[in-house]
């Protein structure tokens, strides 16, 4: 799905750069080689942005658990 017309960004393209940029959806349009043009989707890129580091932060909550479990057992 894309999640930006203008620039023909998807949303997996957004949900990666995310991984690897750490600031807003401008800066991950910027990592991309883009900058927003009409913004129409830049309430959608900032809440996928947020999905994306939210499941970042909960995969490596598991895993600390996960590594700790080991570690007790």
């Amino acid at each position: 799905m894309y999640v930006c017309i203008c620039n023909a960004i998807r949303e997996t393209d957004l949900r990666s750069a995310a991984r690897n940029c750490s600031g807003d959806a401008d800066a991950v349009y910027e990592a991309l080689g883009h900058r927003p043009q009409c913004g129409q989707c830049l309430d959608d890129a900032a809440e996928l942005l947020i999905e994306e580091r939210c499941a970042r932060q909960l995969a490596t909550a598991h895993k600390r658990v996960s590594d700790q479990n080991l570690v007790n057992a």
